[in-house]
């Protein structure tokens, strides 16, 4: 049932509704008469369209690896670096466009965005070998991730946020389903290019953003190509972490230093230290990490729990689990709507709650609706951890530097999902 974990990446990529749009932070404006935008809040629907088709494309493959692995003539096992690889470019993909979207403004991050997300799914397409078709995959998930972050910046409040998250959850859970009929009725190939749908919601989001306000140049707007580069390769080795940990390890570290020692140099960069100095910002990310990491790690314990404790077979363990993360998803944007009408320690209390009480059942339990309910609370706290944290975090940043909050604060959930399965791995599957 290993096949239930590799979905929910997303998450792959995030209360207040005092969170203004960022559009509105970093574009205010100058529209022709031909081409007048709509200024305003996006309606949530381009939103959740733009980002969540990212879920789908994330799990696609796992059904279906098998298949790809005899068409491109390698192992199965080889076959994994196709999830791996998206798994990647997602983690990589989010704070380097949110960055962008910070500089250049939101047209620039959707054109790039949607470039790198219909080459990719043109050279998946298209491509032979192996190699090219990592290539493919990993820049089908840059763009898709540059336009989730797009969305969740556009989002103005947790309600759109939950409206968003849970579309992730629903999309994610039933991507490996979804890429199994597709490759069946037609080809792998099309179940790889399930994420591309997203393009449709850019030129309806594009015709809410406004020409950029020319403003002076400053210092700041020097591109910081080291710290950008030394967030890729952080990100890079704690994504490899699971697959390679003594080398992942010691990158990790040295990155990290080198990154820190930067910060201090270049403290307006491309990770600005005003904001990850901020106790909001940085309470709301490690929390959704150790969130989402929980919620990884039963994803892919429970299926194997079910099995050995409750006695359930692979079918009905799967179908099981599949019923409670779309449930689980859709619950979540009940707290989203919610967190606006509750204080931040109140959100924080239930989130902490259910994730802490969905690991406890899967600890002690042995009843499979029990186990079920584990897998439940798992995708409610990091579904809602997303939806609602990201919004705290994104309230913690000075206008112009929200994108890059919604950046960052989406990589450290990603980083659940790679955290996630090496724990379940140490704690059950090898046992």
């Amino acid at each position: 049932m290993r096949w239930i974990g590799a979905g929910a990446t997303m998450t792959t990529t995030t209360n207040a509704a005092a969170t203004a749009a960022t559009a509105a932070s970093a574009t205010a404006t100058a529209a022709t008469p031909h081409t007048a935008p709509r200024v305003g809040p996006v309606p949530v629907l381009w939103l959740a369209l733009m980002a969540t088709p990212l879920a789908a494309g994330a799990n696609a493959p796992v059904l279906i690896l098998p298949d790809m692995a005899r068409s491109l003539g390698v192992s199965a096992s080889t076959a994994t670096w196709l999830v791996a690889s998206y798994a990647w470019a997602m983690a990589v993909g989010t704070p380097l466009l949110a960055g962008l979207l910070r500089r250049r403004g939101l047209r620039a991050a959707l054109h790039l965005a949607g470039a790198l997300l219909v080459g990719g799914t043109l050279l998946v397409a298209a491509s032979p070998w192996l190699p090219l078709t990592l290539a493919g995959r990993a820049t089908q998930a840059a763009g898709g991730a540059g336009l989730a972050a797009v969305a969740m910046s556009l989002a103005g409040s947790a309600r759109q946020m939950g409206v968003i998250s849970a579309g992730f959850g629903i999309l994610g859970a039933s991507g490996p389903l979804l890429g199994a009929q597709l490759s069946q009725a037609v080809s792998w190939r099309l179940s790889l290019s399930v994420s591309v749908i997203a393009i449709l919601a850019v030129p309806m989001v594009s015709r809410y953003a406004a020409a950029p306000a020319a403003r002076a140049a400053t210092p700041q707007d020097k591109f910081d190509a080291r710290g950008a580069a030394l967030l890729t390769t952080l990100a890079t080795a704690l994504v490899l972490l699971p697959h390679a940990p003594a080398a992942a390890l010691g990158s990790s570290a040295l990155a990290a230093t080198l990154l820190a020692l930067h910060v201090r140099r270049r403290p307006d960069g491309f990770v600005p230290a005003a904001l990850i100095r901020r106790p909001l910002f940085l309470g709301s990310a490690l929390l959704a990490l150790a969130l989402s990491g929980s919620y990884f790690t039963l994803l892919f314990s429970v299926p194997r729990l079910l099995t050995e404790r409750a006695g359930w077979d692979a079918t009905t363990a799967g179908t099981g689990q599949l019923v409670a993360l779309l449930t689980g998803s859709a619950l979540s944007w009940l707290l989203a709507a919610a967190s606006a009408r509750m204080s931040r320690a109140a959100v924080r209390a239930v989130l902490i709650g259910v994730g802490a009480l969905a690991a406890a059942i899967a600890v002690f339990a042995s009843w499979g609706p029990l186990l079920l309910v584990a897998t439940l609370g798992g995708v409610f706290a990091a579904t809602g951890s997303n939806a609602v944290l990201s919004m705290h975090a994104a309230s913690s940043a000075p206008e112009p530097q929200r994108p890059t909050a919604i950046g960052l604060f989406a990589l450290c959930y990603q980083l659940g999902g790679a955290f996630g399965p090496a724990i379940a791995t140490a704690l059950v599957l090898t046992a």
